[in-house]
C-alpha cells in the first residue's frame, strides 16, 4: 500500500525559505515520476512541480520557477522541495503525490494517483 508522508511545513516570513519531505513507502520508489502540489483556502488544487522517476527532466508552474526546486533521493525514498523566497501567497497546504504508472516524467497532473496527507506552509508578510 503506498505511504506518502510530507514534513518540513510550518511558519516563514516572507522571502525566507523551507524545506519540504516526502517520504515513500509500500511501492518501488525509484520506478514513479514523484510531485508535489498544493492548495489554499478557496483556490483550487495545484501542481507546482515534478520529477520524472529517474530524477532528471522535472517542471516547475510559472507561479514558483525559479524559487522553489525538486530533487529526490532514490536511496532514501525520499523527494524534496526546496522552496526560497517565499510569499504571502505561498501560503497553503503541500501534498506531494505519486504517479500512477511506472517510469514517467512528472508532467502531467492528471497522471497522479496518490497523495501524502499534506503539510501546511504559512508565510507572514
Amino acid at each position: 500500500q503506498v505511504q506518502l508522508v510530507e514534513s518540513g511545513g510550518g511558519l516563514v516570513q516572507a522571502g525566507g525559505s523551507l524545506r519540504l519531505s516526502c517520504t515513500a513507502s509500500g511501492y518501488t520508489f525509484n520506478r514513479y515520476a514523484m510531485g508535489w502540489f498544493r492548495q489554499a483556502p478557496g483556490k483550487e488544487h495545484e501542481f507546482i512541480a515534478g520529477i520524472s522517476w529517474s530524477g532528471g527532466p522535472t517542471y516547475y508552474a510559472d507561479s514558483v520557477k525559479g524559487r522553489f526546486t525538486i530533487w529526490r533521493d532514490n536511496a532514501k525514498n525520499t523527494v524534496y522541495l526546496q522552496m526560497s523566497s517565499l510569499k504571502p501567497e505561498d501560503t497553503a497546504v503541500y501534498y506531494c503525490a505519486t504517479e500512477a504508472r511506472e517510469l514517467g516524467l512528472g508532467r502531467n497532473p492528471d497522471n497522479f494517483a496518490s497523495w501524502g496527507q499534506g503539510t501546511q506552509v504559512t508565510v507572514s508578510s
